[in-house]
């Protein structure tokens, strides 16, 4: 991998990471919260812009003094929600309350600055479309910087809240009850609709995040399943012999000491059982150390789609024809790969694909490399061990986004070595 550090202890300093590969090693969760967090930042950044437009949008020119308190009113909001947001992001992220200190800046500089817009805009001739996003406007960036935490309904209750206040306002203002009317309706839904977008967004997260704690649990799940069958195996193995070993053991010792000839018959049955159960031990280990090509395609399916990965095989016919050494050998980089898979990336899919030749090339490859995915760990490099015991190579890198290990195994040298 290109992006393997070496020189010291820190690495090379030279070896700066790209925005690119920076971003590519971000789990989809860390993308996503970091798509989430900006969305917020972006939109409630722009509240003074907002606000400019909003005084760019009257038909009169109002007083400049009042416009540069609306403006320096919208900034506030901007700073407060901003505020606001990262604190109740954080909160809900680290499931813990949220603080309500940001909440009470952020909703006063909002009332303030929609008070500011009344007093820059009720002058206006056509006062109405000006003074009613003068005064939603500010207020709606507090609505949206609650998302968050707040609930559906709430904000619902809120964005309409927004929209009737409005409406007053205007009214107030000498605008006629009908207008007054429809613009209550349509800022109500507009200020909810956007709220609700964001909100939408949280939620989003929030299901990702979910499904990635639950691709761990599954994949933590399937190796304390192997770890039990290993243990239950050794346990029925080994139990009844060991019982029996015992209970010879102290029948062949009373025996010696009373002189019994029967001693040297319990002694040599006590031999037998044990090479008997050490026997049984050795196809216990046998049976989880070595492989079979087709179970270990069959299993990597299986296990695959149980954590939520799209798991394609082709070429298992291929499989079938060769040599048991390279089946052997073959198997264990499917089981290494796919534990890869399991414990260091964020896959959505991974790709196995057997080719038949000479040699006989296994290709396994997954998307969604983890944060410092591609270098070599212990598991690799015992699997080129066991390869080139076999004559056979690998080969593991990234390419792009996605991580692909390549094995290759000649069939001719393995048969005549047979």
């Amino acid at each position: 991998m290109s992006g393997t550090t070496r020189g010291g202890r820190y690495g090379s300093m030279g070896a700066v990471p790209t925005v690119a590969r920076w971003w590519r090693d971000r789990s989809d969760p860390q993308r996503l919260d970091l798509y989430t967090r900006w969305s917020f930042y972006g939109w409630l950044g722009l509240s003074p812009l907002l606000a400019l437009m909003v005084a760019g949008s009257a038909e009169d020119p109002a007083p400049g003094a009042r416009v540069a308190a609306f403006v320096g009113g919208s900034v506030a909001v901007a700073v407060t929600t901003l505020l606001l947001a990262r604190a109740w992001l954080a909160a809900r992220r680290e499931d813990r309350p949220p603080a309500r200190a940001p909440l009470v800046a952020a909703a006063l500089a909002g009332l303030v600055t929609a008070a500011l817009g009344v007093l820059a805009f009720a002058g206006q001739a056509d006062r109405t479309p000006a003074l009613s996003w003068g005064v939603a406007m500010p207020l709606a960036m507090v609505l949206t910087a609650t998302t968050p935490v707040w609930p559906t309904r709430t904000i619902a209750r809120w964005g309409f809240g927004i929209g009737g206040a409005t409406a007053i306002v205007v009214l107030a203002a000498e605008t006629p009850f009908g207008t007054a009317a429809v613009l209550a309706v349509v800022l109500g839904a507009a200020v909810t609709g956007l709220a609700l977008a964001f909100r939408f967004s949280v939620w989003v997260l929030d299901v990702v995040v979910e499904m990635d704690r639950s691709r761990g649990v599954a994949a933590r799940l399937a190796v304390a399943e192997e770890r039990l069958r290993f243990a239950r195996d050794l346990h029925d193995v080994l139990g009844r012999d060991l019982s029996v070993i015992a209970v010879k053991s102290q029948l062949a010792g009373e025996l010696v000491r009373r002189g019994h000839p029967g001693a040297a018959d319990e002694l040599a049955d006590i031999s037998r059982v044990a090479e008997q159960s050490l026997r049984e031990v050795r196809d216990v280990v046998r049976g989880y150390r070595t492989t079979d090509l087709a179970g270990e395609l069959a299993g990597a399916r299986s296990v695959l789609r149980a954590a939520g990965i799209a798991c394609t095989v082709t070429g298992e016919e291929v499989g079938a024809g060769l040599p048991e050494p390279v089946q052997v050998a073959l198997g264990w980089v499917v089981r290494e790969a796919v534990t890869n898979v399991l414990r260091h990336s964020s896959a959505a899919e991974c790709t196995v694909t057997l080719t038949a030749g000479d040699p006989v090339q296994l290709r396994v490859e997954n998307d969604g490399v983890g944060p410092g995915g591609g270098g070599r760990g212990n598991g690799l490099r015992g699997l080129s061990e066991r390869l080139a015991a076999a004559s056979g190579q690998l080969s593991a890198e990234r390419e792009g986004d996605r991580f692909v290990v390549v094995a290759r195994v000649p069939v001719r040298a393995v048969e005549e070595v047979r």
